[in-house]
């Protein structure tokens, strides 16, 4: 070609490039500056009438009066969008923009914008991202917020950030999982703009744990035991196994690790690089496991971090080659899953390419295949190999040689603040946080340990929470980890005032003695062979004494002891500790509480005499935030002074959150061995709290708790004192209820249920 048909054909694309810019019709500040760069790309990208639909496109976003912005960001982005999905999306997102513009939410057309390459890297073909606009169009018109009575609307409080997150949400969650996730922050929050907010923008505790639901992978959870097997067969070792999530934490990026505590790894593995989530977990836990075996503590106060970093590469490679020589096969998984890194961009300049040596290194180590030309690595990798040839090799002979290889590639630019990352990353590998000693604490020195203050309550000594699910009968579905449930010992009081109550019903505990004698099992069956029992095993004796004198070691198991045939009974008593037993009674002198206080003591007493298993306890709530639970007898505990004195200090307070409760107390009565396994819980009135609006809520999240007991071997039955309590307790109980009209007799009344149910 001629210099001169050069010069034309510029000329000539230079026109086209005017042509179009007159199209585009642009008086922003600026924007003839990018549109160049723009144009050409879209050149590489479009049809003739794809270019002509992109300008024109671009054009009606730079009119709607909306900024420059919307204008600029498509221009820049609409190439790479059209480029996965094809040119044909290009209508459908101006047409999404201008949809956005027409109402209050109008400021996440910057954010829909600058995402949606991100967001169509993850969902490739036009048809899904329409399925993604249909999305988004549903959550702004179910949480766009109106003024009753007025024309005012207000913007989705929670777009902008959604729009923000979903880059990120993409790689954690399919199409359907996000819509899953976005319909119920949604249906909880449409009220709530406030925390709306914080559902859409990952700061909610339940966002997060819908988000878990909704994802797709190898749980953790799920292969916990599958794990530990792993971990005893092969390598004789064995510890707690706690996930945490890799999901929320975009700063830190968490990485395996172990401490006293435990081995934390990530919650979920997908598939990668041809290796299986299960697969990972092992060579995860391999690479653990190699550490706690093999790695020593060392010394680091005096290093820098370019030398801990590479302390750290040769140390993880030393565990890993002596792996493999024990378990060849785990070095198609470390090989699969240890980054490639690219030799040649130790050509960069201006940027710290401490990581892309040290990945280098570490790849040449592992994999014999790899090669590499630049010298120092290959000095070093051979210096690493004939260490290990010794057999004699340490974590101290590893921090001689990283130390030597920063002092021998060290470089100018490694201070740059501009760091190179690409395929630096071995993502199964732990932090080495147990390779560290620090004589002295540094500002260098990390604080991994990073406990969230808890939420307690001000006058219990409690434990750290248990989450609890709870039903919303409206989407028939879990609302995961809702419910928050406190437990602590109850505080103790007064024996004697249990004590004056029981003296007080003497008469009555005279005619229950009666009852209970027929209800006691007649059968005994001898247990044998106890250093301590009731009488002496004869024949037992005899042989051991004949042991004895033939210069035998003796049996010393010479006693025996009986126990009831016929009945074995698990009793879990669950008290509503709400603040209407405050109230008195109708037609007493005496509060609700005092008389529940008094039918517990007496039924305690019963089942004691009876030789029952039994724990008492009681509960309120403040919200699902914070739900008491307050244990008064243990299943293990005699019925003692202690016990009475913490039944002598029972207090009513807040609300009733019963369903959370229930499944609380059925964790401990499902552990207990026995025949039958009886919840009786004596509430006087219909399950709420005061941050719940519709009352069916509580009604069928209880009900709901009542199958899931049945289901675990569970007879859950109501005493309820409250007159109006035929309205709703059979929805939650069915037939499995009694209603106190006269509460005055309960405490006659309540233990002779107790009888009737259990004879």
């Amino acid at each position: 070609m001629t210099d001169s048909s050069i010069t034309k054909d510029i000329v000539e694309r230079s026109a086209r490039a005017q042509a179009y810019w007159e199209q585009l019709n642009c008086k922003f500040k600026g924007a003839d500056r990018v549109f160049d760069g723009c144009i050409a790309d879209a050149k590489r990208v479009f049809t003739h009438e794809g270019i002509d639909a992109y300008i024109e496109n671009a054009r009606f976003l730079g009119k709607m009066g909306r900024g420059p912005e919307p204008l600029l960001i498509y221009l820049a982005e609409a190439p790479t969008i059209a480029s996965i999905a094809g040119e044909e999306i290009l209508p459908e997102i101006k047409d999404f923009a201008y949809y956005l513009s027409r109402n209050t939410n109008f400021k996440a057309i910057v954010p829909f914008l600058q995402t949606l390459t991100a967001v169509t890297r993850r969902l490739q073909t036009r048809e899904l991202l329409l399925h993604y606009f249909d999305l988004l169009k549903d959550m702004i018109e179910k949480t766009t917020l109106s003024v009753h009575g007025h024309h005012t609307t207000f913007p989705s409080p929670g777009l902008e950030d959604f729009l923000k997150q979903a880059p990120r949400l993409f790689t954690l969650l399919n199409l359907e999982g996000l819509r899953n996730w976005v319909d119920y922050g949604v249906r909880y929050y449409s009220k709530h703009p406030e925390r709306q907010k914080d559902y859409f923008s990952l700061q909610a505790a339940d966002s997060v744990a819908v988000m878990q639901r909704e994802r797709h992978g190898t749980l953790l959870v799920d292969n916990e035991h599958k794990m530990d097997l792993y971990l005893r067969s092969m390598w004789d070792d064995s510890d707690y196994l706690v996930p945490y999530s890799l999901a929320f934490d975009e700063l830190r990026k968490p990485m395996p690790y172990y401490d006293d505590m435990g081995i934390r790894l990530p919650d979920v593995y997908g598939d990668k690089n041809g290796v299986r989530g299960v697969n990972r977990y092992r060579a995860a836990l391999a690479h653990i496991a190699a550490h706690r075996r093999w790695s020593s503590k060392m010394v680091v106060d005096n290093w820098s971090p370019f030398q801990r970093i590479a302390v750290e590469v040769f140390e993880d490679s030393r565990v890993e080659f002596l792996a493999m020589q024990r378990f060849p096969g785990l070095r198609k998984y470390f090989r699969a899953l240890h980054p490639v890194p690219k030799e040649e961009d130790l050509q960069l300049k201006n940027v710290s390419l401490i990581n892309l040596r040290l990945a280098l290194l570490s790849r040449v180590i592992l994999d014999p295949n790899f090669k590499v030309e630049n010298a120092d690595i290959n000095e070093f990798v051979t210096r690493f190999f004939t260490e290990m040839k010794t057999g004699e090799s340490k974590s101290a002979n590893m921090a001689d040689l990283a130390i030597a290889f920063i002092a021998r590639t060290r470089r100018q630019t490694d201070a740059s603040p501009n760091t190179y990352f690409e395929n630096t990353e071995v993502d199964y590998r732990d932090d080495n946080r147990h390779l560290w000693i620090y004589i002295e604490a540094s500002d260098e020195e990390e604080n991994f340990e990073h406990l969230d203050e808890q939420k307690i309550a001000d006058d219990m000594d409690a434990l750290p929470p248990r989450h609890y699910h709870e039903w919303d009968y409206a989407s028939q579905s879990y609302r995961p980890d809702w419910v928050s449930v406190y437990e602590a010992v109850h505080p103790s009081g007064n024996v004697q005032v249990i004590d004056h109550i029981l003296e007080k019903h003497s008469a009555l505990a005279k005619r229950l003695k009666a009852i209970l004698d027929m209800l006691k099992p007649q059968q005994k069956v001898r247990i044998r062979y106890q250093e301590e029992g009731s009488e002496l095993d004869l024949d037992v004796a005899i042989r051991s004494l004949i042991d004895m004198k033939g210069g035998s070691q003796p049996d010393m198991r010479i006693n025996m002891s009986h126990k009831n045939d016929g009945r074995d009974i698990a009793v879990m008593l669950l008290v509503d500790l709400s603040q209407s037993l405050n109230e008195r009674a109708a037609g007493s002198s005496q509060t609700i509480l005092e008389l529940s206080q008094e039918a517990v003591s007496l039924l305690a007493w019963t089942i004691d005499k009876l030789g029952d298993k039994f724990a008492i306890a009681g509960f309120n709530s403040d919200t699902r935030h914070h739900v008491r639970y307050a244990h008064i007898k243990g299943f293990d505990e005699k019925w003692n002074t202690q016990v009475k004195g913490r039944l002598a200090a029972m207090e009513a307070q807040y609300s009733t959150r019963m369903g959370a409760a229930m499944r609380h107390a059925a964790h401990y009565l499902e552990a207990q061995k026995a025949d039958k396994k009886l919840m009786l819980i004596l509430t006087d009135g219909e399950p709420a709290d005061i941050d719940v609006d519709d009352a069916q809520l509580l009604i069928q999240d209880t009900r709901k708790a009542v199958s899931e007991l049945q289901q675990e071997g569970i007879y859950s039955y109501c005493i309820n004192l409250d007159p109006k309590a035929d309205e709703y307790v059979q929805d939650i109980f069915g037939r499995q209820y009694t209603v106190i009209d006269n509460v005055d007799k309960l405490p006659e009344k309540l233990p002779q249920i107790f009888m009737a149910l259990t004879k």
